[in-house]
């Protein structure tokens, strides 16, 4: 899909923005693994989550009907390209999830390899689950998740007494899951996936399961755990957990930040206010504000509310004078790895130059964000380069152009957003990725005022 996006409007209103995928994958992992039902509401319709639930679905006995039926109506809606809010299909929401788990020892071998689409977080989270799970599982993915490295998650699995092979360092993965022994484990990388995974297969070892990362990433797998009553033991980047069996639960997926955090962008470069309702505010997924901060935009928040430890509540963007540029050093970059691209586009429009440091991470996500970025910036008439692993945006402003997402959701909805303040109109292809994470960006940027036309 193809869309023109014209500048010179403004935004204004409040909306709602799918649930967080972040969350949403855990949740959905728990609640099958729970020793009695579950009942999720707000789940995303991405097909990063379709991709865990119909793993899960494989995986499992009770729970495969209620998998299947919501996977296969959320993935007949999401081809027909329904709207993010309220559908239903023969009576069924979309949004909500009831399962009835068995705990972790029902899960079952699986008929087939489990196909994990583009969803990274759902290869390694599920190779954490089934590192204890007594049979051979068999995970892959499409061309980009093959590319990208998994031995980060396969060495602390096989550390713990897994078998775990990778193909060359990538997908496909084997996970034989065996009896597990705790281990202490440092991340090399920042991996908040790395570290669900470790987490996820601590709770099946003996003795304790410990963490140390070496900068912090998002917190969404001991939120839970400590909310379902497991023994988690927290220290700064130090995290412990030990056997637990949890119970079902009930919660509703808060919104997805790092998507508002597009809707809050094309806010700030459109000079507009926007309220971003329902939203997470975990702590650990706010650092783009405090960058926004530094780059003249001023945002409030408000918590309203908490699900299953996950603060819920609004983000409004507030009017603007002028845009600053800024430098994101690189021990903050892992809390802000996602929302990158949309930073990027604030920086083209800085006055001066605007730097992200130290993001050799950016070359192994769903594309090589990094050089991506640079093409994108430069085909929309910006100017940036790529400095070894450093990101360099020279800021300016964009003249228009075209650009391609080359299959990447965050660089589509970027691009998009970056265009809204150019001199002239731009052309952004691909927009049809923007529904790994967001499936109506372009509706809801267009009921908040947005100029935006699909024309191909």
């Amino acid at each position: 899909m193809r869309i023109r996006a014209v500048p010179g409007g403004r935004l204004q209103g409040s909306i709602r923005v799918a649930g967080d995928k972040s969350i949403a994958h855990r949740w959905l992992i728990l609640a099958s693994t729970a020793s009695s039902r579950s009942r999720l509401t707000g789940l995303p319709s991405g097909l990063d989550v379709l991709s865990t639930a119909s793993s899960l679905a494989n995986l499992t006995v009770k729970a495969r009907p209620a998998l299947d039926l919501w996977a296969r109506n959320v993935s007949s809606w999401v081809e027909g390209g329904g709207s993010t809010w309220n559908d239903t299909l023969a009576g069924v929401s979309y949004g909500t999830l009831e399962v009835e788990g068995e705990g972790r020892d029902g899960l079952v071998e699986p008929s087939s390899r489990l196909d994990c689409g583009n969803s990274g977080t759902s290869m390694r989270l599920l190779a954490g689950l089934l590192a204890a799970a007594p049979f051979t599982t068999e995970l892959t993915g499409d061309t980009s998740l093959r590319s990208r490295p998994m031995e980060r998650v396969a060495s602390p699995l096989r550390s713990m007494g897994a078998t775990v092979r990778t193909t060359g360092g990538h997908a496909p993965i084997s996970v034989t899951g065996e009896r597990l022994v705790g281990i202490e484990h440092r991340t090399e990388v920042p991996s908040a996936q790395v570290k669900g995974a470790v987490l996820l297969a601590g709770v099946c070892a003996s003795g304790e399961t410990v963490v140390l990362e070496s900068a912090s990433t998002r917190d969404h797998t001991e939120r839970a755990f400590e909310a379902l009553g497991a023994p988690v033991r927290r220290d700064g980047r130090r995290v412990g957990i030990s056997r637990f069996q949890h119970e079902g639960f009930g919660a509703a997926v808060p919104g997805d930040p790092s998507s508002a955090a597009f809707v809050v962008a094309a806010a700030a470069l459109t000079g507009s206010e926007v309220t971003i309702e329902g939203v997470g505010l975990n702590p650990t997924r706010l650092h783009f504000l405090e960058v926004l901060s530094r780059m003249g935009v001023t945002t409030e928040t408000s918590v309203v509310g908490e699900e299953l430890g996950e603060p819920v509540g609004s983000i409004h963007v507030l009017s603007r004078d002028a845009l600053h540029a800024t430098t994101v050093d690189a021990d903050e970059l892992p809390l802000v790895i996602d929302e990158v691209p949309v930073l990027a586009m604030l920086g083209t429009h800085a006055p001066t130059e605007t730097r992200f440091l130290g993001a050799s991470e950016l070359r192994v996500k769903e594309s090589n964000r990094l050089m991506a970025l640079v093409e994108g910036i430069r085909t929309l008439g910006g100017q940036a380069a790529a400095e070894a692993d450093d990101l360099v945006i020279a800021g300016g402003g964009l003249r228009g152009g075209a650009a391609s997402s080359g299959g990447d959701h965050r660089l589509a909805m970027a691009f998009a957003v970056g265009a809204l303040a150019g001199e002239r109109p731009s052309e952004v292809e691909g927009m049809e990725a923007a529904a790994v994470s967001f499936p109506d960006f372009v509706g809801t940027l267009r009921s908040l005022g947005a100029s935006i036309e699909v024309i191909g």
